[in-house]
């Protein structure tokens, strides 16, 4: 009997733990290798141009003041047979713009791609513009792309003769499909035999386990971390396929993610983000807010009757000072986030006096976790 009993013990025990052991799994951050890492060889590649966007409706540049647009203009006009030299030009149509792209990887000639497109001078909005034949340059000084078309903006500007009315930025606009790609960049990816996997968030842990992850899956070692930001692949032998297929075979893998504990800070916005494994040791804090208030109440004097005095104002200032203060209050050694945030409001504080006591905790050692100030 007593047997019996401790067999039913025993496997109500382990099927506990075949329940619990997924959950535990599930709640740790997962992702896809191909969210999480980007391939050497296949990324993007800056263009940038300069051209001249016409049809305004009066709000390009003033030639006085941009010398650059009237000067592309002029040489514009020259071009198509129209001399100009020595003409004054007064048109407010035109306006001188610089444009950008990013290539995409393996874009093809002939492909088109999207545009954006921002004033240079003192044009007032590009509403109901369209830009004019623009080389688009990359850091090689090559032409890899023509840019043309109509500008679509976001932003709208309307004025009168005593108020004006402005919505987001009229200035810079888009053009979808607006360039027209004629020159490619030769990269072979299923030629390679090796290459590598650059982490978006570098980290060790992480690293190693997207390594293991795909030597389990293939079967023999295939990828070595190099550093927490690097994982050499290097095609095995006799693999049925080209790199091109391995990358297929594994950017679907699932990778257990990890990161250093961070706690971010935008002094500008007093936003602070903290990562999960932010810990605090014990401490004490105490902190004192100083509120000064200023109120000024003139006070009209007039002079009496038949005086020869002027009316005259005098000032009159009213100054508060209100401090208030916070007992000395114990943050308790923090073992989640959670409760790490619930001792912190506790103390009754703002965020941006949060800060100044996250980078205290910090200088004196009681805070396991990286600050960054943006």
């Amino acid at each position: 009997m007593r047997i019996s009993i401790w067999r039913i013990l025993m496997a109500g025990l382990i099927g506990t733990a075949m329940i619990l052991a997924p959950a535990t799994t599930a709640n740790a951050a997962t992702a896809r290798i191909k969210d999480i890492v980007d391939i050497e060889g296949v990324r993007d590649n800056q263009l940038v141009g300069y051209g001249l966007v016409v049809g305004l409706n009066g709000t390009g540049d003033s030639l006085n003041n941009s010398p650059f647009t009237k000067q592309s203009l002029q040489s514009m006009l020259e071009r198509l047979g129209v001399n100009t030299a020595g003409e004054n030009v007064r048109t407010a149509n035109v306006a001188a713009v610089m444009v950008t792209a990013n290539l995409p990887a393996f874009s093809t000639q002939g492909s088109r791609m999207d545009v954006s497109v921002a004033a240079l001078g003192d044009s007032g909005s590009l509403q109901g513009g369209t830009l004019l034949v623009t080389p688009l340059l990359g850091a090689d000084g090559e032409v890899y792309a023509i840019a043309q078309g109509p500008v679509s903006i976001n932003g709208f500007k309307a004025s009168g003769d005593a108020a004006t009315v402005i919505s987001g930025v009229p200035t810079t606009g888009r053009i979808s499909s607006g360039a027209l790609i004629e020159r490619e960049i030769e990269f072979h990816l299923g030629a390679q035999t090796s290459l590598r996997l650059a982490l978006r968030n570098p980290d060790l842990t992480t690293a190693r386990r997207i390594a293991l992850s795909i030597n389990d899956f293939i079967g023999t070692p295939t990828a070595t971390p190099e550093d927490p930001a690097t994982v050499r692949l290097t095609l095995p032998r006799g693999f049925n396929g080209n790199i091109v297929d391995l990358l297929t075979d594994i950017e679907q893998l699932i990778v257990q993610t990890d990161q250093t504990a961070k706690i971010v800070i935008d002094e500008n916005s007093g936003i602070i983000v903290m990562g999960k494994d932010v810990r605090v040791s014990s401490v004490a804090v105490a902190q004192s807010n100083l509120t000064v208030t200023i109120a000024e109440n003139p006070t009209v004097v007039q002079p009496a009757p038949f005086s020869r005095g002027v009316t005259a104002v005098e000032p009159n200032t009213t100054l508060d000072v209100t401090q208030r203060d916070t007992a000395l209050a114990v943050v308790e050694e923090s073992v989640t986030l959670q409760q790490l945030v619930d001792g912190l409001n506790a103390l009754g504080i703002s965020p941006r006096d949060l800060i100044a006591i996250l980078q205290a905790i910090k200088a004196t050692g009681a805070l396991q976790a990286e600050i960054e100030v943006l």
